[in-house]
């Protein structure tokens, strides 16, 4: 990534109080991580593509945090309530569908227990996303997130929309829909609360 496109999200973003650091590899983000939130915090994690390659709830588990990782519950009661403590979390780990070089971080889901937390609760966030998802306006960053990053997080859950085969979004109504809830978050109102990690890699959907 080119030191003027650094320059321009670094700076959009930070007019709307989102703190931007960008790393080589994903390792490097995982170091970061470590670094950042204190063994005795509890860590939200958000159902992600890319916190998977990461192994993040496990490295964090190990050394003495408290985790909430919906994937790692035995039954849909745990999820449920994993879900819920995940919003009264210290710290919340998540990917992102897309983001906009002019400071929009764009996402798609099914229940809209990520975006919540992303939204309102944890006092601290930290959103990972690979360069795949950067996008030059908002209205391409929806289009990303309707017609690349639903299908493909839909198939990864066992679901089967329309837009599988279709290969971009008919805001259908089936039961197989995952994109209930479409969230732009266009800023923080509490400045430093919410970390875009951005990795100079291809990562998730």
């Amino acid at each position: 990534m080119n030191t003027e496109l650094k320059e321009e999200i670094i700076k959009n973003f930070k007019s709307r109080n989102v703190d931007v650091t960008f790393f080589e590899t994903l390792n490097d983000v995982k170091d970061r991580i470590n670094e950042l939130i204190p063994e005795n915090c509890s860590v939200g994690i958000g159902n992600s593509k890319t916190l998977k390659e990461m192994n993040i709830s496990e490295i964090l588990r190990e050394r003495g945090n408290l985790i909430f990782d919906k994937t790692l519950a035995q039954s849909k009661e745990e999820v449920n309530q994993i879900k819920k403590k995940s919003l009264l979390s210290d710290w919340y780990i998540t990917g992102t569908n897309a983001i906009s070089k002019q400071g929009h971080i764009v996402n798609i889901d099914h229940s809209g227990n990520r975006v919540a937390a992303m939204i309102y609760g944890p006092d601290n966030v930290i959103v990972v996303v690979g360069t795949n998802k950067i996008c030059d306006t908002l209205d391409d960053a929806i289009q990303r997130a309707r017609s690349i990053s639903a299908p493909m997080n839909a198939k990864r859950a066992g679901y089967n929309p329309p837009c599988l085969e279709l290969k971009k979004c008919v805001d259908c109504k089936t039961s197989e829909r995952v994109c209930f809830n479409l969230v732009i978050i266009e800023g923080q109102f509490v400045k430093d609360r919410m970390n875009l990690f951005v990795v100079n890699e291809e990562l998730g959907f």
